[in-house]
């Protein structure tokens, strides 16, 4: 591989690192997984993970940041939706993996206990 394209690759594990670290948080997995349906003001959100809108707004500005979220401003609310809704597909994945990390844990457990 030359070495364009390998600092091409370490970029592209950067960007995906970033993404990752944005949803890092329960809250912000939360937030994301809220917005599933379409957008919501702030408040709404708020309301939905039951937290203060001071927290739901820092951890929303980390999700923006990452670029997961659209946010637009009207009168006095901010308004975010899902810049790509197939951030949710990974919801699904990580939920598999959880299930055969359980699985693997009963066979093990299974095993100890004959």
């Amino acid at each position: 591989m030359n070495e364009k394209n390998e600092k091409e690759k370490k970029q592209l594990y950067k960007v995906r690192a970033n993404i990752m670290k944005a949803l890092s948080h329960p809250l912000r997995l939360e937030i994301v997984e809220s917005l599933e349906k379409g957008e919501k003001c702030v408040t709404e959100i708020s309301e939905i993970v039951g937290s203060k809108r001071s927290n739901v707004s820092r951890h929303l500005t980390v999700l923006t940041k990452a670029e997961l979220l659209n946010s637009r401003k009207e009168g006095l609310n901010m308004y975010y939706s899902l810049k790509c809704p197939c951030v949710l597909d990974f919801f699904s994945c990580v939920e598999k993996v959880l299930k055969e990390q359980i699985k693997e844990k009963i066979r093990l457990l299974r095993k100890t206990i004959r």
